[in-house]
This record gives structure tokens, C-alpha cells and sequence, in this order.
């Protein structure tokens, strides 16, 4: 039968290549997902930067910590420490003098300096990463810096914005060419050991074995590697960028390929079997010349595995420059970082997913096909005829089970995410693809809703004059197999982005407007210019008559838990003041019983009020600190409240910067004299004075951003592949009914009232698909709204009816493109669409 198929696709390449161009599509989306995918895992290794002229870097670490089973932004112990005295001095010891250079990082910013990362180091560390003076000398005293030229010129005196001074007068004692990764400026050794006594790091020009012998004896804790070679990129800043971005792709990307890969195979699979069914006569008349059906499931076995073979070809090609295009879109969104690139290779993590992308079109093919196969095998020759020519209900056993089977679970997952687990919804890596699992049972289950949904449908126009409505509404019903394969790709388009916007706007409306958010005081500070809030400038503000200020500083709160050390977010910040300017939903215990030795941690830690906790501080302060109260917390946002105190340690030792403020007047204090004198103290500062709903507007939208990315970009992929499959298989469908178009002009029919009766039936079947996927739809926001209700006491389903009705529009628009494309060809056959005389005899046959 191989040969058979071979002729069989040579005379009718035509019916065949919908499905190519769907097979080609979807294997496309499959290689470059698995491309990003392959990327993420196995990144170039990355030149040193700060570094690139030292032989050798010591930086605190711990062996057995890998930063992605972390948050981002957390390090481990002896990284938060920095590099003890202890390590410095036997690293000193190993070499001879001057071999061991001290580097430390920290926040120091020139008034009005660029966007690349702020930071000051002493100058002695300057020409490891190939700093050269240009002008000017080297800082001599202690109010003397060396900056990047065009920041400034030799001699200016300039104001540097520091965590430990906030504010201070510098002058300019020469300047370096700027560097790509940061901008830099650089004080005397002393002076930059005053504004940050942790040590980042140590640049050791001794022979490396011995300073790893060195190193290799610290105790617990206290733990250093030894970095040469590109190794020494870990110790750069924008390692740690690059992880964050690289997170975010690395999130990202999975779910896309999820959805984007289940809706490609989706529509692959149903198109595939579509054409199969449309070749229900042909195969019938097989049967009828003596055709076993073991020889029918094999001809069309065949005809998928050359079809699938060389679509799934030109695919993976395509899937390889849609892999850098992806790769592109993502860099101009911001999620991956600008050297982020698909480069072709032979290397595995490039040829693998081309290869698995391969072995799934070809796998898809041979599933669609088989399906089909097995139901036009089972025709009787006696009866083939008049069996291929009426359409059956669609709905074999099989699919039934599977759509009943999936609507269950469908709706007992929406239904357990909604009542038992409501946080899964603020994580877009599994609520995501849960969505996809009501508007595909729908897609299932189709051939069963075609019935009732057309009468519903053509109700309306029951009582128009001419035939048209009543042919419509029969062609439809007669033929629903048809119908619910052309209606799916509309169903998914529909469902997906309406099931995916929604959920997008409803979750960013409910945390902006949920308790959680609420600030009882009027004013805030936010950072103008700058990553952060200086303490000095906080205490500034403190000072000024009738204000009261607080200025939670995000730490790291380290527990010992058996034999490990597990770290959590944490806010240093004065819990009294906490009290009266942020509505924590308090659980356990009252925010009036904080003193300096206790702290308030949210309820999922499961720790009672009044338990004492043994914590470790990124400085390597030990405290015991009591629970004085526990509070409700969302996923994600559920950090301790640490008396301040604790502010400057932890994980932004390096800036000990608060990335907000809060601000609250007493009681007969006039707003207007305090607002101007708060105004005043925090002129020139990097921090300005605002509300708190502008500071929460603007909060909001960056905590936003990345969610808004990951979803409307999976939406996007998902709209231009079903965008296509909607033109693709409505082409197949009215391209196949040249049979039903003569019937028309037979019946005298005009070609304007045969175009009519398509576009009209193209439009039913859209409103079909538009329908079904508003109930799917509404599944999936009926168990997001309980969520909601649950973690925010509100819960506002927000629909972005322009987006949608512009995708409905434009699927409708390509339905009708797909429609009265082939019908138009047909017409024009013949002159003045005259029916064909050979169409004619198997019309009356």
C-alpha cells in the first residue's frame, strides 16, 4: 500500500496540503520552544568583566548552594557575610605583601548619574578590570574620587548619593573610560572600608593551589572558592543580572511551550484527522473494489508517515529561525538579557529538541490519521457508498469517553484550585496551563454541542423569507463532524486569550485593590533616580516636626533547620510605626506587643505567637527573637517584619537601602507645613515625596510587568498559530464541497446566493466556536473569582472586552477569507459559475 499512498498523495497533493501547513506550523512551535528551552540550560560561558585581569578571585561561597533553587536576589551565608577576617588574614599570609588587593561593592552614585549599576569601589581594585587613568591622579585623601568620564570632569566637586552618608561632597581627582556593566566610582581604601566594611572579595596575585589550600581549611560557614579563568565571572555584579534575567526566561518559556505546544498538537491532530474524514468516499470506494481494511489503515499509515516525514522536516527549519526570533521578541520585552541568542550548531541541546520536535510531528501525524482510519476501515463495501456520503455525529466512543472523562477533571481541578488551593492563581507557571484544560474538553467535546448550539443560533432567523437560513441550519446539523473541526480553532482562540487576559487583569485588579495593599498613611517616599532610600535621608525625615516615618529595608532572616540552613525574606523597619501606616490582616497576636526583641511573621510559617526564634543574620549576628504576632500573607509576599535594628544586613548588605517609605502626621500637625518641609529634606537626595496611591500605582505596575509578559506573550503565540489553523481548515473544509456547490446551481441557485449560503454557514460555524468558548471561559473565571474572593476578600473579574472582541473580529474575518477564498475559485472555473457537467453527474448520483 506504500505505493498506493505515494500515488494517492501525488494526485491529490491539494487536500493535502492543509494539514502539511498545519504539521509544518506546529513542529515549527515545538523546535523553538524546545530551542529556548535546550539555550536556557546550557548558556555560553560568559567573559569576566571586573576581573578580567586578575589572576585570581577569592569569593565567599558555599559549595553546596545552588542559586536556583533560591529566590532571586538571596545568597548564602558565607556569600551575605562577605569574606571574614579570619580569611583575610591567612589569604595575606599565603602570598607574599601586597599580593592580597581588598575589593568591596557598594551603593555610591554620582547626583544625577546614568542607569547602569551604581556602584563604588576602593581604587586599588581599579585595574583588575582594566581601568586606566585617562586624566587627573588617583584619589589621594579621603574626599577624592575617580569617576567615569563624561560624569564628570577632574576638579568638579560633585555630590555622591551613599547608603551610610546619603549625601556627600566629593571632589573629582580623575577619570576612567566607561565600561559597558557598570558605572563606577572609586575612593581611597580607607574611605570606601568607612561607607562599607563588608569585603566583597579578595584579588590574590599569589599562585592559586596555595590559596585554595587556604581557603579549603575555613570552618563552616566561612566557606571560599577560588575563581580563575571565566570562572571569574561569578564574582561580577552582572552575574547575579544575569541570573535574574535568565530566571525569568527560564520561567517564561516553559509555560509558553506548554500551551503553545498542547494547542499546536491540538490543532495538528484534529486537522490531520479532518482531512481523513473528508476522503471518507474515496476510502469507501477502496472498500468497495476489494480493500481489506487492514490494507486501508495501512495506506493511510503510509501517506501520514510521508506527509508527517516531510512537513516535520521544512518544520524543525522553521523552528530553528523561530527560535531566534523568540529569542529577539523576549530581549525587546526585557525578559531575557541582550546576549541571550539561538545560534545553529551541531552541539546536543541544538539538535535534540530539532529532533524530538521531528519525532512529535511525525507522532502526531500517525495518531491523527490511525484515529480516523480505523472509522472509515469499519464500512461494510455494501453499504460505503451511501455511508461516505453523510456525515456521521463526530462523537465515536472513544471521544466521548475522553471529553466526559476530561470534563470531570476539568472542572474538579478548576473547582479544587478555586476552594482548596486559591494561591495557585498568583502562579502563572501552573495556573496557566490549567486554564488550558476546560477550553480543550470543549474543543472535545464540539461534535456533541453543534446540535443544540445551532438551533439556539439560528432561532432567531427561523421567520426570514428564502431558503437560505433553513439551508444553512440543515447543512450545519447534517454535517457536524465538519462543522466542530472548523469551529475548534476558533474555540481555542477565543478561550485561550479571553481565559488568559482575564485571568491577567482580574489578578493584578484584586491585588491593588485587596487588603493586603492597603496603607492607612497619606504619604510616602519613593526612590527619584536612584535604587533606593538612604537611611540618613530616612532619618532626615524623622526629624521634622509632626512626621513619623517607616522604611521597612528588605533583609535575610537564616534559621537552622536540623542540619540545614534555610533562608526567608524579611523587612527590617520600626513595627510600631508599622502599625499605624500598613493594614496587616493580623491573625495571632497584636502588632502593639513588638519590642526590639521580637518580630511579626506570617501565618504559613506555622510558628506560634510567643515561640522563640533562633535566627542568623547575613552579618553573622545570632539573636533570639519572640513572635509577637502572626499575620495572613499571600504567596509570595510573605516576608518577617525584624526590628530595625537589623536594618544594613542580609541580602542588601551591599546598599542597605529601603526601596519605600512610608509617612503618617500626628495628630494637629498642618499637611501642608510638613509636606513642604519634608520636600526640603529630601531635596537632592534621590528620593521624592509622594502619595501613598502613586506609590502604590507604581509598585503595582512593576510587580505587574513580569506576570502581564508571561501571559499576553504565551497569548501571542497561541493567536498566531490558531490564527492560521483558522484559515487553514476552513480552507480544507469549503475547498472539499465542490460537490456541494453544484448541488446549489443545480437547484438554480445564482453564484451570489451560493456565496451567500457560505459566508452564512461560515459565520454560524464561527458563532459556534465564540460560544463554546465563552462557556469554557467561563469555567475557568467562575473558579477564579472563588480564588480571589478567598485570598482578597474581593474579587473582580476584569474582561478586556476591546482585546477580545478584536480577537473574535479578526478569527471571523479569516473564517470568512477561508470561506469565500475557494468558494470564489470554484465559481470562476466555470464560466460565470456554471455548474461543472462532471460535477453534475455525481451530483445526481
Amino acid at each position: 500500500m506504500l505505493t498506493v499512498a505515494v500515488q494517492t498523495l501525488r494526485t491529490r497533493w491539494v487536500s493535502f496540503l492543509g494539514t502539511v501547513v498545519a504539521l509544518v506550523l506546529g513542529v515549527a512551535q515545538i523546535a523553538a520552544m524546545g530551542l529556548l528551552l535546550a539555550t536556557v540550560l546550557d548558556l555560553p560561558d560568559r567573559p569576566a568583566e571586573r576581573f578580567a585581569h586578575a589572576p585570581a578571585v577569592v569569593l565567599p561561597t558555599d559549595p553546596a548552594w545552588d542559586p536556583a533553587h533560591h529566590d532571586l536576589g538571596v545568597r548564602s551565608l558565607p556569600a551575605a557575610k562577605g569574606v571574614s577576617p579570619r580569611l583575610l588574614r591567612e589569604v595575606s599570609a599565603a602570598g607574599k605583601p601586597g599580593d592580597t588587593v581588598v575589593d568591596r561593592a557598594f551603593y555610591a552614585q554620582l547626583a544625577g548619574g546614568g542607569d547602569k549599576d551604581q556602584v563604588g569601589h576602593p581604587w586599588p581594585v581599579a585595574r583588575f578590570g582594566g581601568y586606566t587613568l585617562t586624566d587627573g591622579a588617583a584619589p589621594a585623601t579621603d574626599r577624592e574620587i575617580v569617576v567615569a568620564a563624561g560624569q564628570a570632569r577632574t576638579g568638579d566637586k560633585v555630590t555622591v548619593l551613599t547608603a551610610a552618608d546619603g549625601v556627600g561632597r566629593y571632589t573629582v581627582s580623575g577619570t576612567v573610560p566607561p565600561v559597558e556593566w557598570e558605572n563606577a566610582v572609586f575612593f581611597t581604601d580607607t574611605e570606601a572600608a568607612r561607607l562599607a566594611p563588608r569585603v566583597n572579595a579578595l584579588v590574590t596575585l599569589g599562585p592559586a593551589d596555595s590559596i585554595r589550600a587556604v581557603t579549603g581549611n575555613q570552618p563552616t560557614g566561612t566557606k571560599a572558592a577560588v575563581l580563575t579563568g571565566r570562572e571569574r565571572h561569578l564574582a561580577d555584579a552582572s552575574a547575579e543580572r544575569d541570573r535574574e534575567a535568565l530566571d525569568n526566561t527560564a520561567t517564561l518559556v516553559p509555560v509558553m511551550a506548554s500551551v503553545a505546544g498542547t494547542t499546536a498538537v491540538f490543532v495538528v491532530a484534529s486537522t490531520f484527522a479532518f482531512a481523513v474524514v473528508q476522503r471518507r468516499r474515496e476510502i469507501a470506494l477502496l472498500r468497495t473494489v476489494g480493500a481489506t481494511p487492514r490494507q486501508v489503515r495501512r495506506m493511510i499509515r503510509n501517506e501520514a508517515l510521508l506527509v508527517g516525514a516531510a512537513a516535520s522536516g521544512v518544520g524543525t527549519v522553521l523552528g530553528l529561525y523561530g527560535a531566534r526570533w523568540l529569542a529577539d521578541l523576549l530581549i525587546g520585552m526585557g525578559v531575557s538579557p541582550p546576549w541571550f541568542q539561538v545560534e545553529p550548531s551541531l552541539r546536543p541541546t541544538v539538535v535534540a529538541p530539532l529532533a524530538a520536535a521531528f519525532l512529535v510531528g511525525l507522532v502526531v501525524a500517525l495518531c491523527g490519521a490511525v484515529a480516523a482510519s480505523r472509522r472509515a476501515a469499519r464500512i461494510r463495501p455494501a453499504e460505503a457508498l451511501g455511508e461516505a456520503s453523510v456525515d456521521d455525529a463526530g462523537m465515536t466512543p472513544a471521544r466521548r469517553l475522553l471529553g466526559v472523562t476530561g470534563g470531570i477533571c476539568g472542572i474538579g481541578l478548576t473547582a479544587w484550585i478555586a476552594v482548596r488551593s486559591p494561591g495557585t492563581v498568583l502562579s502563572p507557571n501552573t495556573y496557566v496551563v490549567s486554564l488550558l484544560v476546560p477550553v480543550l474538553v470543549a474543543a472535545v467535546l464540539a461534535p456533541l454541542a453543534v446540535g443544540p448550539l445551532t438551533r439556539l443560533l439560528m432561532w432567531p432567523f427561523r421567520r426570514l423569507a428564502g431558503p437560505t437560513a433553513m439551508l444553512v441550519r440543515e447543512s450545519v446539523l447534517t454535517s457536524r463532524r465538519r462543522t466542530a473541526a472548523t469551529a475548534a480553532p476558533v474555540l481555542l482562540t477565543v478561550g485561550l486569550t479571553l481565559s488568559l487576559f482575564a485571568a491577567t487583569d482580574s489578578i493584578g485588579t484584586a491585588r491593588d485593590n485587596g487588603p493586603q495593599q492597603k496603607v492607612s498613611s497619606p504619604y510616602g517616599l519613593a526612590p527619584d533616580g536612584t535604587p533606593g532610600i538612604s537611611p540618613r535621608v530616612v532619618a532626615k525625615v524623622a526629624r521634622v516636626d509632626g512626621v513619623r516615618i517607616a522604611a521597612p529595608v528588605l533583609t535575610t532572616v537564616y534559621t537552622r533547620d536540623e542540619n540545614r540552613i534555610e533562608e526567608n525574606d524579611a523587612l527590617a523597619v520600626d513595627t510600631a510605626a508599622l502599625k499605624d501606616m500598613l493594614k496587616l490582616r493580623v491573625t495571632h497576636g497584636s502588632l502593639g506587643d513588638a519590642d526590639p526583641n521580637s518580630m511579626v511573621v506570617p501565618d504559613r510559617w506555622g510558628i506560634p505567637v510567643g515561640t522563640r526564634v533562633q535566627v542568623l543574620m547575613a552579618d553573622g549576628t545570632e539573636a533570639a527573637l519572640r513572635v509577637s504576632a502572626t499575620y495572613r500573607a499571600l504567596s509570595g509576599e510573605d516576608v518577617a517584619y525584624l526590628p530595625p535594628r537589623f536594618a544594613g544586613t542580609g541580602q542588601y548588605a551591599r546598599d542597605g537601602l529601603a526601596r519605600r517609605a512610608y509617612i503618617s502626621l500626628k495628630p494637629g500637625t498642618d499637611p501642608a507645613t510638613a509636606t513642604a518641609a519634608i520636600g526640603r529634606a529630601v531635596a537632592g537626595t534621590g528620593a521624592r515625596l509622594t502619595t501613598t496611591d502613586a506609590l502604590a500605582a507604581s509598585e503595582s505596575t512593576y510587580t505587574r510587568q513580569l506576570t502581564e509578559v508571561r501571559q499576553r506573550s504565551t497569548a501571542v503565540i497561541i493567536l498566531l498559530f490558531c490564527f492560521v489553523a483558522i484559515l487553514n481548515t476552513l480552507l480544507m473544509a469549503t475547498a472539499d464541497r465542490r460537490r456541494d456547490l453544484t448541488v446549489l446551481r443545480l437547484t438554480g441557485a445564482t453564484p451570489r446566493q451560493v456565496v451567500r449560503f457560505f459566508l452564512a454557514e461560515s459565520l454560524v460555524t464561527v458563532a459556534v466556536g465564540v460560544t463554546l468558548a465563552l462557556l469554557a471561559s467561563a469555567v475557568n473565571l467562575a473558579g477564579l473569582w472563588i480564588a480571589l474572593l478567598q485570598l482578597f476578600g474581593t474579587a473582580p473579574i476584569v474582561v478586556p472586552y476591546a482585546e477580545m472582541v478584536a480577537v473574535a473580529a479578526a478569527s471571523t474575518l479569516l473564517a470568512v477569507a477561508g470561506t469565500l477564498l475557494p468558494v470564489g475559485a470554484a465559481l470562476r472555473t466555470r464560466r460565470g459559475g456554471a455548474p461543472d457537467p462532471k460535477a453534475e453527474d455525481a451530483a445526481r448520483t
